[in-house]
């Protein structure tokens, strides 16, 4: 790109004893991110487009039956990965295993991984709590719980959904949890102090009574407690400005905008806390009255960049529809104009009226859902459309950039991402704190298919986009390189290399497993290696490596199935009653009138099934391909069907073609 003058941050820091996560990633990899920035892009050029074809293995660690997923940290000649209930570390020239050290608790979220500070390895856990261990030993130093609701052994409650950032002699981690009936449950983030694990400092993504941003939920109701703004991934932190920045997740009921009139503050929005205090210094709301499951769950990046003949420092944000939003990172302002347009309406939803766009700028996949990628008797929804009860069979076009990390050339000035075109079917209840339950939204027959796109970060514009084979919007990611190289892996176990000029494929290396870890490339004995975390062995490649792929793993659909457990009856419900596991209120069941129960179901050859019909219309069960009905059932009613032949029938509605289910006949 001619013209342009874009630098990463590059922050005057206090001495540290190991790499300055302040600077681009360089011989180690010291942050998940590869520096404060979250950048996941690295200075070495010593493999780059023109020998890359020579990467090759140099090790491997298999994990034993342990999955991992995130991004190595490689600092002080260590490297630091979570897999399963382990931390552990290993040589990162070799792969020999240096200490590795059990959780009570495994370490979850999108993109696990460590924070390294002081002598310290610091995790953040499924039981919410954040644990420091010797970065030597990997014996504990210190363990603090952060959560308020916890429940012990980590099942239910709230936990540190991504790794923690450590800087300046504090920890930082954000944490997202269960939905709470009666106690404060929102996402929040704490800031421990490194040392001692004492806690410093917490924000509530919800502000409570009193606090600035409450009157934007509403004063007859108290949902305002019922959790939403989950805070999913690892901040990004400019000490400079002392502010730590992180993207919070949707409201809470998800759908249910007629519990909560308002902006519901600081949901699907950036927010810049004071680094030392905790204070939002300022926030930018992406989505107003969410409603449409927009989470910002893709880590923010912070960027230097010359906008109208001045240097200005920026953030980007990935809004999950696609859109790019580049902010001032000092006081939120937007780089690139930004405007509110008007969006459907719903009165009983009490919507936003207008949303926030972009000005000019491309957005990475569709709009809305192509009609052949979805199954007969749907209607294709775009972005912002209404999720209601009046539009049982909606199938939107859901997250497709949510969650994978992004990457930013300085050299380039290009953001790159991926993401996903695997359309969902989000239905409305009656009651808006039901959410979902039993496998409602699994629709066989939805054509999926991953993105990857380079946007120019002057203009917002999309350089190059091309379309990937398999579901990728909470895959690996993408990391670059000062060598021109673009790092992903793919589920089918292949950790590719791209030329982050143009996008073309230049290699590719099968890892034996669903290649989920972002990349991250360090330096040992002077030589540079590309390490990756598949889901289940850890991979580090050389110029010249000789360690063999591994046999290729089952690749995933590319088009969407029955999923779920086949229950043997020859009893089968129409608008069936169904238990919500993740209801907030006492209210637990609800009637979905259009599905079966169960949505699988199977029966010896010479058997006959009954299907009821307990809804409030008339319903039937007819084979996709013909071979056999029940007709229409009144609503009370039941119908035979005698089934001499084995086989594996899809079947569904007449009148309402989008109600799908399945029968195998053995």
């Amino acid at each position: 790109m001619r013209g342009i003058v874009v630098t990463l941050l590059l922050s005057s820091l206090a001495c540290t004893a190991f790499a300055d996560p302040g600077q681009p990633a360089g011989k180690d990899w010291p942050a998940i991110g590869g520096d404060w920035a979250n950048s996941h892009y690295s200075t070495l050029r010593q493999i780059d487009t023109a020998n890359v074809k020579q990467l090759g293995g140099a090790w491997v660690h298999q994990f034993d039956g342990e999955r991992s997923r995130g991004t190595p940290v490689v600092v002080d000649g260590k490297m630091f990965v979570t897999a399963g209930t382990h931390v552990y570390a290993f040589d990162p020239a070799t792969g020999s295993v240096l200490w590795s050290y059990k959780l009570d608790t495994p370490p979850i979220g999108l993109f696990k991984g460590v924070a390294v500070g002081q002598g310290l390895v610091f995790v953040g856990l499924m039981e919410g709590a954040v644990i420091a261990l010797d970065e030597k030993t990997g014996i504990p130093v210190w363990k603090q719980p952060i959560a308020e609701q916890a429940a012990p052994g980590g099942q239910g409650g709230q936990w540190v959904a991504g790794a923690p950032a450590y800087v300046n002699g504090l920890v930082i981690a954000g944490l997202s949890g269960v939905r709470s009936p009666t106690e404060r449950n929102d996402g929040r983030v704490v800031a421990l102090d490194a040392k001692t694990g004492a806690v410093k400092w917490t924000f509530h993504v919800v502000p409570g009574p009193g606090e600035a941003g409450h009157d934007s939920w509403p004063a007859d109701n108290d949902v305002w407690k019922r959790g939403g703004g989950a805070v999913w991934v690892t901040p990004a932190v400019d000490p400079a400005l002392g502010l730590v920045y992180l993207g919070t997740g949707n409201p809470i009921p998800e759908l249910g905008g007629e519990a909560r009139a308002g902006d519901n503050l600081y949901t699907a929005a950036v927010i810049a806390l004071d680094l030392k205090t905790g204070k939002l210094r300022w926030y930018y709301q992406l989505t107003h009255h969410d409603i449409y499951e927009m989470d910002l769950g893709t880590p923010l990046i912070l960027y230097d960049a010359k906008v109208k003949g001045g240097a200005r420092k920026a953030i980007g944000v990935m809004r999950t529809d696609g859109y790019l939003f580049l902010l001032d990172r000092a006081t939120g302002k937007p780089v690139v104009p930004v405007e509110e347009r008007p969006v459907p309406q719903s009165a009983r939803l009490k919507t936003a009226p207008t949303q926030p766009f972009p000005v000019g700028a491309d957005q990475i996949g569709p709009n809305c859902v192509a009609k052949d990628a979805v199954p007969a008797g749907f209607v294709p929804g775009c972005y912002f459309d209404i999720i209601d009860t009046d539009r049982p069979n909606l199938i939107g076009p859901t997250a497709t950039m949510r969650a994978a990390p992004m990457a930013y050339s300085p050299v380039a000035g290009m953001f790159y991402g991926t993401g996903s075109v695997a359309p969902i079917w989000l239905q409305r209840w009656d009651d808006p704190f039901v959410f979902s339950g039993d496998g409602v939204n699994n629709v066989p027959g939805v054509q999926l298919h991953g993105i990857m796109a380079a946007i120019d970060a002057r203009t917002d514009k999309i350089v190059w986009q091309k379309a990937m084979p398999y579901n990728i919007e909470n895959g690996s990611g993408v990391t670059v390189t000062a060598g021109g190289l673009l790092f992903h892996g793919e589920p089918d176990g292949n950790l590719q290399a791209y030329d982050a000029k143009s996008g073309d494929l230049l290699w590719q290396f099968q890892t034996g497993f669903d290649e989920s870890g972002p990349a991250a490339t360090y330096q040992a004995g002077g030589k540079q290696y590309v390490a990756a975390l598949a889901s289940g062995a850890l991979w580090a490649f050389n110029l010249g490596g000789t360690v063999q792929p591994l046999p290729a793993p089952q690749p995933p659909p590319t088009v969407s199935s029955f999923r779920g457990r086949v229950e043997a009856t020859d009893q089968i419900q129409i608008s069936a009653v169904l238990t919500d596991g993740r209801a907030i209120v006492k209210t637990l069941q609800y009637t979905n009138e259009y599905t079966y129960k169960p949505l699988r179901a199977k029966v010896k050859a010479g058997a006959t099934v009954t299907w009821t019909n307990a809804g409030k219309l008339p319903h039937s069960a007819t084979a996709i391909d013909g071979s056999w009905t029940t007709g229409e059932i009144a609503p009370g009613q039941s119908a035979t069907v005698k089934f001499d032949k084995p086989g594996t029938y899809t079947y569904s509605c007449t009148d309402h073609p989008w109600t799908y289910a399945q029968l195998v006949v053995e």
